[in-house]
């Protein structure tokens, strides 16, 4: 079964301003998200996040929920690893 990947503005804008090679890397690993919710690498968030999980893309995270009535996934936020999950 695919799910639907909705992404929020704020992840657009910040996918939009990271380096074209990490687009694209990005990019790749949304597109897998669609048929893979919860790829190898993939973890749960904890703390004020716990709701989400999250993809490990180089330097970069992918943060996101899932929607099993809807058939859908939410990216809720883009970012490095030092700036993500504040």
């Amino acid at each position: 079964m695919t799910y639907r990947i909705l992404v929020d503005s704020r992840a657009a804008t910040t996918l939009g301003k990271l380096p074209k090679d990490a687009v694209e890397r990005i990019d790749r690993a949304i597109a897998h998200l669609g048929e893979r919710l919860r790829p190898p690498g993939a973890k749960m968030l904890r703390g004020r996040l716990k709701e989400g999980w999250r993809v490990r893309v180089g330097e970069y995270r992918i943060l996101y929920r899932i929607d099993d009535e809807k058939d859908e996934v939410r990216i809720f936020d883009i970012g490095h690893r030092r700036d993500v999950y504040r």
